[in-house]
């Protein structure tokens, strides 16, 4: 049968110039994406297709083996994507790919009820991507036959992009459609085929259609088989693997598989560390394959880590950083989460922030915690490497999730004086655990190592009374403590900010009885000081150092200063207090000095101890080092 001769030329609706012009210059920020948007809207073709077919099973015309093409023409510098799936009647080429940003996929679904409509889910719901060909094609031609419909019915549609598009009637003899991309100038690297290849399997390689390209056929000693004319002989090989392992019942994956994928979606060599497979089904469905890696990446505290969780929508690879997915404090989770439908814009680039979202993102993280809080109760070992290698990441957490702050908290580990050990080993259910009935605090202290905490004056005390302090000198422990006030009831409690609460009326009469005799003295070393400090008075917290320095409540502690300082940020100057051991004998000595330049040499002496234990930088160090030598030369 002849084909009835209908050319026309027809404009693109809703301002096609304008709108197309963003689609190849904006919307998109990788050439590449036009490869991934045309076969997926192949493999919703095929999609379509397979469940049209379960009520007429006509339509697939005696060939069920579906199947997308993906050919190229290096010297006509062409593209070509082919599919059998359901096709397009001339009807539906021009209200689907003449109307920009209308789905006909979305309109099929719509349409369904019931189960019907339940089933379709798999179906893709995107039809905006198609004019993604123009990024790289200054003409894009479009052949396409309906499933069940004669071969003279097949249409032919054309366009350069620029506001309109010609259509006509042309013979097809197989069903689906076929779209050749004729590559711009300078677009040609795209007609490789392993440029091809590295595309189709980093966006499609998980769809569940076969994606196919030619190749070269080759004998048993690896020579190119040629046909009589000498011409290479090719055939067609899958591309995709179509291994979405996340889509398996997990009951069907061996730990060795899960192994393997993981490393795959990860780039690491060594194995996870654990790993949580789940599926959601309901108002959104959705699937989690997500790992914790042995072994932290080397840019793990880099501003600009990606995170490790890859987006997928029905199998299509989407982005890798999906950061509205997982917090920043879990930016070491590696794995996928695949969704039968989110809020994407109409580039499929970048995530909308919905309540969709927020659903996913609060399950995801509170699967991840769950699988840690595992790991800790029956694998203490693994917990321990955990430790290690994410440790003061996971310390974040408080910070920035207060809907889980307390869940977070229980798995945090530190440093203790009640293991005398720099390993972080000790839960906050532990400390409390060992609490006397009578503490109603969680002490601690952060210094910039751990032999700076261990070592500090503001510990005697609490050896003395066998009270247990947390050690804390990871950058990050400062910015925890202040969002982390409390732990079951408990409140954190800095040793070397206000006053003592463990004092026995013992101590306090002692005190007492020592500020009358170093009243004098605490006058003088607080004139000479001056502004230098806010106070300076006896102190209970030291037995063995004759000084410290001690800061209010609400002061910045000097590690916040100098972290402030050191990221060219405004730190107020906080005046601290100088606390002094009467029972010392370099505190006992000013008592008996009445050279006031000696007072003064042995005052600053105190005052730069305590500036040095607790981490501070000297504002005069030659003035330290001559007022040491003063001193020993007496």
């Amino acid at each position: 049968m002849s084909v009835e001769a209908s050319k026309e030329t027809l404009e693109f609706q809703t301002e096609a110039r304008q709108i197309l012009h963003l689609m190849t210059h904006s919307l998109y920020s990788n050439k590449e994406i036009f490869l991934r948007e045309l076969i997926s809207n192949a493999s919703d073709a095929c999609d379509k297709l397979r469940f049209e077919g379960l009520a007429d099973d006509s339509l697939y015309e005696g060939d069920q083996g579906l199947s997308i093409v993906v050919e190229y023409d290096d010297d006509a510098k062409t593209i070509t994507i082919s599919d059998n799936g359901i096709g397009m009647s001339r009807q539906e080429v021009i209200d689907h790919i003449g109307t920009i940003a209308s789905s006909g996929t979305r309109k099929f679904v719509e349409k369904l009820t019931g189960d019907q409509a339940k089933d379709s889910q798999m179906i893709g719901q995107f039809g905006v991507g198609f004019y993604s060909s123009f990024i790289v094609a200054d003409k894009v031609v479009l052949e396409t036959r309906r499933a069940g419909a004669s071969a003279d019915e097949a249409v032919r549609w054309e366009s350069d992009g620029e506001g309109s598009f010609s259509l006509e009637n042309i013979e097809k003899a197989k069903r689906g459609t076929r779209v050749i991309l004729h590559l711009k100038e300078g677009e040609a690297e795209f007609a490789s085929p392993y440029r091809l290849k590295n595309i189709i399997k980093q966006y499609s390689d998980h769809i569940s259609i076969p994606v196919m390209m030619s190749e070269e056929e080759h004998d048993d000693e690896g020579n190119v088989k040629k046909d009589d004319a000498g011409n290479a002989v090719h055939k067609l090989e899958r591309v995709n693997s179509a291994a979405a392992l996340w889509a398996r019942d997990k009951n069907d994956i061996t730990d060795a598989e899960y192994k393997e994928f993981y490393k795959h979606v990860s780039f690491d060599f060594a194995d996870p560390l654990t790993w949580i497979h789940s599926r959601v089904e309901g108002n959104q469905s959705y699937t989690s394959l997500l790992y914790v890696p042995t072994n932290p990446p080397f840019d793990l505290f880099d501003r600009d880590h990606k995170r490790g969780v890859k987006l997928y929508v029905k199998r299509i690879f989407i982005m890798d950083d999906a950061e509205h997915l997982m917090p920043n404090y879990l930016r070491f989770v590696k794995g996928v989460i695949d969704s039968d439908d989110l809020p994407l814009n109409v580039s499929r680039e970048i995530l909308q922030q919905n309540k969709v979202i927020d659903r996913i993102r609060g399950a995801s993280v509170k699967k991840v915690l769950g699988m840690l809080e595992s790991l800790q109760k029956d694998d203490r070992e693994k917990y321990v490497t955990f430790w290690k290698s994410f440790g003061p990441v996971l310390k974040e957490g408080p910070i920035e999730d207060m809907a889980n702050k307390d869940r977070i908290a229980k798995l945090l580990w530190f440093a203790s004086t009640h293991n005398d050990s720099d390993v972080q080993n000790v839960t906050l259910d532990e400390y409390i655990s060992r609490m006397p009935e009578s503490q109603d605090k969680i002490y601690y202290i952060i210094a910039d190592n751990y032999m700076a905490a261990k070592n500090s004056p503001h510990l005697e005390v609490f050896r003395k009374k066998g009270i247990e302090v947390l050690l804390l000198s990871d950058r990050v422990d400062e910015w925890l403590v202040s969002h982390l006030a409390e732990f079951e009831g408990k409140k954190l409690q800095s040793v070397a900010r206000g006053t003592l609460d463990i004092d026995e009326e013992e101590d306090k009469k002692v005190l007492e009885e020592a500020e009358k005799t170093f009243t004098s003295v605490i006058e003088h070393a607080a004139k000479v000081l001056g502004d230098k400090v806010k106070e300076v008075r006896l102190s209970l917290r030291l037995t063995d150092s004759p000084s410290c320095l001690v800061l209010n409540e609400h002061d910045m502690s000097i590690q916040m200063q100098q972290i402030m300082k050191a990221a060219g940020q405004y730190a107020p100057k906080v005046e601290p207090i100088l606390e002094l051991n009467p029972e010392h004998v370099m505190v006992k000595k000013l008592h008996d000095i009445t050279d006031d330049a000696l007072f003064e040499d042995y005052t600053y002496l105190l005052f730069e101890q305590a500036q040095l234990a607790a981490g501070t930088p000297l504002e005069d160090t030659a003035g330290f080092v001559k007022r040491v030598n003063r001193l020993l030369n007496k």
